[in-house]
């Protein structure tokens, strides 16, 4: 007898999210728009959780974060300034056989085309990632406006209102958590490369000289916050930029990379801007955009640094590290290994028969009041149960059973272990506290 194939596979993890109702593909019944997803109930609660988790990772560093929610539309002045029109491109080439696109630094121009094996490309040409719109009902009047690429603009022009209205001072972060837009060339691997994708994102403002001492500070605490949602910390590394990969804007930067089945990629890019974001709004918009010194009795621009990681991708990580696959003796067993801390369902509440659903259910209603998330579940077997549970990486399952009428406890089993304990039902609130902590 062959051994099975337990590792996971990006096809894996795509039937899994769809058979699960984590991720469907945005208007499938219309044939699905490319590189555009939805979340159904698993993965909106999981998406959350991820927001939870990153904005509680920030007080680590500094209490001094002020929160912010930019709009999604921006006038064309404001990407002029941050070298978005000029610079937000990617070089791409098409196949004049099948008409297929790739970006080339994910094709090799010497050999043919590896959809339809015939070498006829085009020149390269600079392809703009941003989705440009007009505002305003009569064309001629219109006013152009993109989609943002990017969350960090919205911080940028707004830090003067952000100074004068809460009066924090040097050195603070400003953290947002919004959509962002591109039109990639090739959307690919799922929700690795998207079109409509989150963003989460804190501008920490400093000053010029203790900005290398908050760089180091601001990789340290991403590196801790991986490890802190459980995700393995022997697949995370900081790699730094070569200078020929620096954008335009940064002197240092390096990236959280995670190892996914298709190589080491990016999750998380952490940049020192030095002070080029508010210097270009200040010359574009003939708004000053310093702050007064009163130890120094001078003005100056604060610099900057970006910590930005993708939900979506996150995401994708998340789902990725706690896959596994258990062989058991007549079976595999699917289970997602997720931390307590970020699991969707942190619990599920099983009846043994339908006799025991009325005070299950009581109890059930009584923790879920309390704010913590838990699903009841009394369809199929107790071991069927168990495996749906598995799968969608519920930690702990509750049975109430024959003799909890007489010890007041319930079974408690383990989603990793597989291990079962009896917990006295006036301690159940308490034990699953603990042990989502």
């Amino acid at each position: 007898m062959s051994t099975p194939d337990t590792k996971v596979t990006l096809e894996k993890l795509v039937a899994l999210c769809k058979r699960r109702g984590f991720v469907y593909q945005s208007a499938e019944i219309y044939g699905g728009l490319n590189g555009v997803y939805d979340f159904g109930h698993l993965g909106s609660l999981l998406k959350q959780n991820l927001r939870s988790a990153w904005l509680r990772s920030l007080e680590t560093v500094t209490p001094e974060i002020i929160m912010l929610e930019g709009a999604l539309l921006g006038p064309q002045e404001v990407w002029e300034a941050s070298g978005h029109v000029a610079n937000f491109n990617d070089p791409m080439v098409d196949c004049l056989n099948c008409k297929k696109r790739y970006r080339t630094d994910e094709i090799d121009l010497e050999k043919a085309c590896p959809s339809c094996g015939k070498k006829s490309w085009t020149a390269i040409r600079q392809f703009n990632m941003m989705f440009k719109t007009n505002l305003g009902a009569a064309a001629e009047l219109a006013t152009t406006a993109y989609l943002r690429p990017e969350t960090a603009q919205a911080i940028f022009v707004n830090f003067k209102n952000v100074i004068s209205t809460t009066r924090v001072k040097i050195p603070f972060g400003i953290a947002q958590i919004g959509k962002a837009f591109r039109n990639e060339i090739t959307p690919k691997q799922f929700l690795f490369r998207m079109r409509e994708f989150e963003q989460m994102e804190v501008e920490f403002f400093c000053k010029g000289q203790d900005a290398l001492h908050w760089f180091k500070t601001w990789c340290d605490a991403r590196l801790a916050f991986y490890a802190s949602i459980g995700i393995n910390p022997d697949k995370v590394h900081l790699r730094a930029h070569e200078k020929d990969e620096l954008s335009h804007y940064s002197s240092d930067t390096s990236d959280v990379e995670y190892q996914f089945p298709f190589g080491w990629k990016e999750l998380e890019g952490i940049a020192y801007r030095g002070n080029f974001d508010l210097t270009q709004h200040t010359k574009h918009s003939g708004k000053d955009l310093a702050v007064f010194d009163e130890e120094t009795k001078s003005s100056y621009i604060p610099h900057v640094v970006e910590c930005s990681v993708g939900v979506d991708r996150l995401f994708l990580t998340t789902l990725f590290d706690a896959y596994h696959e258990d062989v058991m003796e007549d079976e595999t067993r699917i289970v997602l290994r997720f931390s307590p801390k970020i699991a969707p369902i942190k619990a599920a509440f099983m009846p043994l028969t339908k006799k025991q659903t009325e005070p299950m259910m009581k109890l059930y209603n009584a923790i879920r009041a309390n704010g913590i998330m838990v699903q009841f579940d009394e369809s199929g077997s107790i071991g069927k149960r168990y495996r749906r549970q598995d799968e969608i990486g519920t930690p702990l399952c509750l049975t109430y059973d024959f003799d909890t009428e007489q010890d007041n406890c319930v079974t408690v089993r383990n989603r990793d272990t597989t291990k079962q304990e009896r917990i006295n039902i006036d301690q159940l609130e308490n034990y699953l506290l603990q042990y989502i902590k």
